[in-house]
């Protein structure tokens, strides 16, 4: 396993970031402590997960696998912040009162003395950007987190934070967390490359595009049982399986073959190859998926491979709304309405 900067700071992650927001749902717990301990003998010391997963119970299952496991020094637990965790006016929020009660919870729940990253959610336009990184700033100082990283935050917002840090002495932002995948690379057009002027670490989510890329679908075959996309184009608006991104699938499954992986390796691996990522988040539902991206993480695609990709995806381009669907959750929660489904 590679192991990397996570942005500007000394701490050393692996390419890999194992997600659990399936924890709770769709993966027991059983299951859950089997994926945590696959995936730290694979060698991925950086755990990802968040309060808003399964209302907490991603979190319990987290901190109960490393507790029995006798892990938890072992790994990077980074966890998150802000979502919406009940219908009080005051339950989610990047606000002192939210936050500080929101950390709380988060350290019973992983049974931990401290969160090594503690990521903003979502964007919180109603609470000034000084309050929250100046709540971040006092949490750091108790020793209850370690490193402030963002998730889907826009440019313009992340450089007020650090700006903010600067002339306050708070803590820097050394990850964000966005969308980003084959099917949607709009990341790359001012995102990424301003992650890497400024030394954060982008830690993407989604690099299989929430199934779109695992190979599951194919033009012209019928959806299999128990998939979340039905048909395609469901969910006008959303527009993650369509036309054009099952167009791109079998453009890219032939390279995959080529290489005996995959398209989800395929994909995972690019992902990890490409410049500004420190480390994309893989959120397996069972072990074979976790044992799938630790076979991923140790392709490594050529240039030519890589150019290929390029005239079949440009950079920058997109088939898909993956990364706009984000951006219109976290509208969604500044303004009290409805989320998007997935």
């Amino acid at each position: 396993m590679e192991y990397r900067q996570l942005g500007n700071s000394g701490v050393r992650v692996s390419k890999l970031c194992l997600g659990t927001m399936n924890f709770g749902g769709r993966t027991d717990e059983d299951e859950a402590h089997r994926i945590i301990e696959t995936a730290i003998e694979g060698g991925i010391n950086f755990i990802d997960t968040a309060d808003v997963y399964a209302r907490g119970v991603a979190e319990e299952f987290t901190g109960n696998a490393l507790e029995r496991l006798g892990a938890r020094d072992d790994v990077v637990l980074a966890t998150k912040g802000v979502w919406k965790m009940g219908p009080g006016p005051n339950d989610w929020g990047a606000s002192r009162y939210h936050i500080t009660r929101a950390v709380e919870e988060s350290l019973r729940r992983l049974k931990t003395d401290r969160i090594d990253l503690y990521y903003l959610h979502v964007t919180d336009i109603t609470t000034p950007i000084e309050e929250a990184m100046d709540t971040l700033n006092r949490l750091v100082e108790q020793g209850k987190i370690l490193y402030v990283g963002t998730s889907k935050w826009p440019v313009p917002l992340i450089m007020e934070a650090l700006w903010q840090a600067d002339r306050n002495g708070g803590p820097q932002i050394i990850a964000e967390q966005p969308p980003y995948n084959l099917t949607d690379r709009r990341a790359e057009l001012e995102l990424i490359w301003t992650a890497q002027r400024y030394g954060l670490g982008i830690v993407p989510f989604g690099p299989l595009a929430g199934g779109v890329l695992s190979g599951v679908y194919r033009k012209g075959e019928p959806i299999p049982e128990g998939h979340q996309f039905q048909e395609v184009g469901q969910r006008d608006g959303h527009r993650r399986l369509t036309e054009e991104s099952l167009d791109l699938v079998e453009a890219l499954i032939p390279m995959a073959e080529e290489r005996g992986i995959t398209l989800a390796e395929f994909s995972l691996a690019w992902c990890a190859q490409r410049p500004g990522i420190t480390s994309p988040i893989t959120g397996p539902r069972t072990v074979e998926h976790v044992k799938s991206a630790l076979r991923a993480a140790e392709v490594e695609l050529t240039q030519e491979e890589m150019d290929r990709v390029d005239e079949i995806i440009p950079p920058g381009g997109n088939v898909t709304e993956y990364f706009t669907l984000y951006r219109r959750m976290c509208e969604a929660v500044n303004e009290n309405k409805p989320l998007p489904t997935f």
